[in-house]
């Protein structure tokens, strides 16, 4: 078996050192990851400059594959030119937080792994609920389990998408697993509006808002009753339900 890895946090972060840490032993694992923190860029890519690349040379990351761009830069990268051949499983993160309800249309960390997948490749990603690393080796076993459950029971009809959130917990790779649904966040705080040195305003994002949809089923939900939460996620934003309103509201 060939895994790729990937994050948003960035080649440094302690995330996806544990991340490749848990794939070890299931085969040859490629990572190839942002040189910088690159949360909440979502599916972008860089099509405005070429990208570049070196392997890191520093301890827990030597052979790390290094690009100065986004998440889905790093994948696409590696699936259309930097490897010599295809995985088989794409995996991300760990992320440094949650990425539940709305907060996936932004996270790096999805994306990074929905870029796989887009490729029809099955890919998973990885985050914790809470920022600051605590207990993130419980995180890296939580994963593990997770892969090799996936891997062994596969769902049929092709490749699938997978977004996994773990609680901070010293015993997270001995929580229940829930399946669930996406959530839904009040809207964000407003901007933080700031002056620069040369009297010029500027802007902070707001943080995120709270959960509105945090009822039984969701991803919220589950993480907040200690279990850790895995969601199938689609590319798909057809608005199913309401294509025949707008087909009639349009048609002449």
């Amino acid at each position: 078996m060939r895994i790729l890895v990937a994050n948003d946090d960035g080649y440094l972060a302690p995330g996806i050192a544990a991340l490749v840490q848990a794939c070890e032993g299931l085969g040859t694992i490629d990572v190839v990851a942002p040189e910088q923190n690159a949360s909440g860029t979502s599916n972008a890519l860089t099509l405005s400059r070429p990208l570049s690349m070196f392997e890191a040379q520093g301890e827990g990351r030597r052979g790390f594959r290094v690009i100065n761009g986004t998440p889905s830069d790093c994948v696409h990268v590696a699936l259309t030119g930097l490897l010599e051949h295809r995985p088989d499983l794409v995996v991300t993160g760990i992320n440094n937080g949650a990425n539940m309800g709305d907060d996936t249309l932004y996270s790096g960390t999805v994306a990074a792994a929905t870029e796989g997948f887009l490729f029809g490749i099955p890919a998973i990603a990885f985050s914790q609920v809470e920022k600051g690393w605590g207990d993130l080796d419980a995180a890296a076993r939580a994963a593990r389990r997770i892969i090799d459950h996936v891997l062994a029971n596969p769902p049929a009809g092709g490749p699938w998408l997978l977004n996994v959130n773990i609680p901070n917990r010293s015993d997270a790779d001995r929580l229940p697993w829930q399946v669930t649904r996406l959530g839904r966040r009040h809207a964000s705080e407003p901007v933080i509006r700031q002056t620069n040195p040369r009297g010029e305003p500027i802007f902070w994002i707001g943080a995120a808002g709270v959960a509105r949809d945090g009822g039984e089923g969701t991803d919220f939900h589950a993480t907040t009753q200690g279990a850790i939460s895995i969601t199938p996620l689609q590319v798909d934003l057809t608005d199913h339900a309401s294509l025949a309103a707008w087909r009639d509201r349009v048609t002449p």
